[in-house]
C-alpha cells in the first residue's frame, strides 16, 4: 500500500465493465499534478496507491511547527450546536469503573468536536425522580433512625452500601434530629434531597478527580414542573394522535412510527415511566434548547431503548436521526491478569474514585479509551502503574518527555530550530516520522464521523513508535548543524502532535520523566 491507498477500481469495476486492474491504470492516468503526490502505483487486485512527495512531506514539518497549538485547524462543525450529555448514572451511590469508561468516551468525543467547529455543551442528567431516589430516600431515613438507636431495618431492594451510612452520620452531624419523624412514619422529604444533593457533590468530586467537567448538570425534576416539557410533551403527543389509554396506563403509540410495540408513558399507578421523562428531556434539549445534534454515551444494557427514544424525539417534532447514540461495553479490572472482583462485599463496589487514586488520572483516562466502545474491555491495575514501555500511556507520555528533553538540551547549546531547512529531512525515518504527524487531521475525522475516540490513543501509539526509531535512527544534535537544525523542527512538529493528541484525550503531556 501507498501513502494513501484507494480502493475505488475495486468499487467500480462492474459499474465500468473492466477488470479492476484495468480501471486503476485509467484512474491513474488521470490523476492531476499536485505538489504532495509524488508518485502513483497500481498494484493487484486492484489498487490506487498514492506517495507523498518527499521534499513536499518534508515542507509540512515546517507548516505543522509554525501552525503550535492550533495544529490542525479543521472546521467539520460550521459551528453548529452538538450537546454530548454521558455517565448521568444515578445519584443513588458512587459511581463506578463503567460510569468511568463512560467519562472517558464522553469528555474526549466533547473535545475532538468542539476542536473540530462544533459549538459543544456537556451535560450530565440527574435522575432525581423515580422510584430508585425513593428507595434511597427511604435506605438512607433507615439508616439515619439506627443511629438515633431504632431498630430499624433496611428496605428490600434498598441500598446496603456503607457510603449510605455515612450520609447519614453526616446528616446527623450537620442537622441533628431535625429529620426524625414518628416510628412507622414515612420520612421527611428534605432528608432525600439532602442525601442526593450530597451524593451528587461526591460524583461531582469524583469525575473531577479523572478531569470531567460539565457545563451544565440537568435535573430530571425540573422536566416534571407544572406546565414543563414533560406536561407540554404529552400534550403534543395527545394532539397528534400518538397517545393510547389501555389496561389503565397511557401508552405511547410507537408502533405508528415502526416500533415493534406501544410503550408505557403513564403507569396504572399514575407515576411516569423513565421513557416518559427520557422523552420530555430529549424535547428540551431539541426543541426548548435547539441542539442540532445530541449525542448520548450510554451504557450498552440501554441498546433496547435507543430506537424509542428516536421515536420519541421524531413524534415531539425533532429529528430522530440527529439523536446519535454511543453504547459501551463493560469492563473487566484485572491485576496482573487476573481478575478484580467489582463488588468488595455485599453492597459494596469499587469505586471509579478509587481506581483513579490506584494509577492516576492520566492512565485511567488513556486505557479507558482503547478500545472501541462496542468491545468489552480489560483494564489490567498493575500494568496501567508499570513504569516501562509495556505500559502504552507510559510509552507516549515518556515520547514527549524525551522530546522536551532533546529541546531543552539543544536550547542549552545555543542551538534551535530557527532558520532550519526541512529539505534535508530525507532519511526514511524522519520521511516516516512525517508521514505518521499528518495523519491527525484524519484521525480527528474518523473520530468525530464515525464517534470512534479510541483512535486517539492508538495513533498516539504509533506516533511515539514512529518518533523511537527516527530517534534510534538519525542523531538530533550532530557536527552538522543545518541537519541538526532540520531535525530540531522535525521534534517540535512532533512534540506539538503528540501534546495536542493527549491533551484532546484530557491527558497531560509531561516535559520531564
Amino acid at each position: 500500500h501507498g501513502d494513501i491507498a484507494a480502493n475505488l477500481p475495486l468499487r467500480i469495476q462492474g459499474l465500468a465493465r473492466m477488470r479492476a486492474l484495468d480501471v486503476a491504470e485509467a484512474l491513474r492516468a488521470r490523476v492531476p499534478d499536485h505538489p504532495a503526490v509524488g508518485e502513483v502505483r497500481v498494484a493487484p487486485p486492484g489498487f490506487l496507491n498514492l506517495y507523498l512527495d518527499p521534499a513536499w512531506a518534508a515542507g509540512q514539518a515546517r507548516a505543522i511547527a509554525g501552525e503550535g497549538d492550533a495544529w490542525p485547524r479543521l472546521d467539520l462543525g460550521g459551528g453548529s450546536k452538538t450537546q454530548v450529555e454521558y455517565v448521568s448514572a444515578n445519584p443513588t451511590g458512587p459511581i463506578h469503573v463503567g460510569n468511568g469508561r463512560g467519562a472517558a468516551i464522553g469528555s474526549t468525543l466533547a473535545a475532538v468536536l468542539r476542536a473540530t467547529g462544533h459549538e459543544v455543551e456537556e451535560e450530565y442528567y440527574i435522575n432525581d425522580a423515580g422510584q430508585q431516589v425513593a428507595i434511597f430516600a427511604r435506605t438512607l431515613y433507615a439508616r439515619y433512625q439506627q443511629l438515633f438507636g431504632r431498630d430499624t431495618e433496611i428496605p428490600e431492594n434498598g441500598y446496603p452500601g456503607e457510603y449510605v451510612r455515612e450520609i447519614a452520620v453526616r446528616l446527623q452531624h450537620e442537622h441533628g434530629d431535625a429529620y426524625l419523624r414518628p416510628e412507622g412514619e414515612e420520612p421527611d422529604a428534605r432528608l432525600g434531597d439532602e442525601g442526593i444533593r450530597l451524593m451528587v457533590d461526591q460524583i461531582r468530586e469524583d469525575l473531577e478527580a479523572m478531569g470531567v467537567t460539565y457545563d451544565r448538570w440537568f435535573a430530571e425534576r425540573s422536566l416534571q414542573v407544572e406546565g414543563g416539557p414533560y406536561d407540554r410533551v404529552l400534550s403534543l403527543l395527545r394532539e397528534d394522535g400518538h397517545v393510547v389509554e389501555r389496561e389503565g396506563a397511557v401508552w405511547f403509540a410507537s408502533s405508528q412510527l415502526g416500533e415493534s410495540k406501544d410503550n408505557v408513558l403513564i403507569r396504572s399507578d399514575g407515576q411516569p415511566t423513565y421513557f416518559a421523562t427520557d422523552i420530555a428531556y430529549h424535547y428540551d434539549k431539541f426543541i426548548e434548547r435547539g441542539f442540532d445534534r445530541v449525542i448520548d454515551v450510554w451504557g450498552a444494557d440501554h441498546q433496547g431503548h435507543v430506537s424509542r427514544v428516536k421515536a420519541g424525539v421524531t413524534a415531539t417534532g425533532g429529528d430522530g436521526d440527529a439523536l446519535d447514540v454511543l453504547l459501551y461495553q463493560l469492563v473487566t479490572l484485572k491485576r496482573n491478569g487476573v481478575v478484580v472482583p467489582l463488588s468488595k462485599r455485599a453492597g459494596e463496589i469499587v469505586t471509579l474514585r478509587e481506581v483513579v487514586d490506584e494509577v492516576g488520572r492520566d492512565a485511567a483516562r488513556f486505557f479507558f479509551l482503547l478500545s472501541s466502545a462496542g468491545s468489552a474491555m480489560d483494564f489490567d491495575l498493575e500494568l496501567a502503574k508499570r513504569e516501562t514501555d509495556e505500559n502504552p500511556v507510559y510509552y507516549v507520555q515518556y515520547a514527549h518527555a524525551r522530546i522536551a528533553g532533546v529541546l531543552r538540551n539543544a536550547d542549552e547549546q545555543g542551538l534551535s530550530a530557527e532558520g532550519a531547512d526541512p529539505s534535508l529531512l530525507t532519511h526514511e525515518a524522519e520521511q516516516a516520522l512525517i508521514r505518521k504527524l499528518l495523519l491527525l487531521p484524519e484521525v480527528l475525522e474518523e473520530v468525530v464521523e464515525e464517534l470512534a475516540p479510541h483512535r486517539l490513543p492508538h495513533y498516539a501509539q504509533e506516533l511515539a513508535q514512529s518518533f523511537h526509531v527516527f530517534y534510534t535512527q538519525c542523531r538530533v544534535l550532530g557536527d552538522d548543524e543545518a541537519l541538526s537544525r532540520a531535525r530540531l523542527l522535525l521534534l517540535e512538529a512532533t512534540r506539538l502532535t503528540l501534546a495536542r493528541t493527549l491533551g484532546l484525550m484530557g491527558i497531560s503531556a509531561p516535559e520531564r520523566m
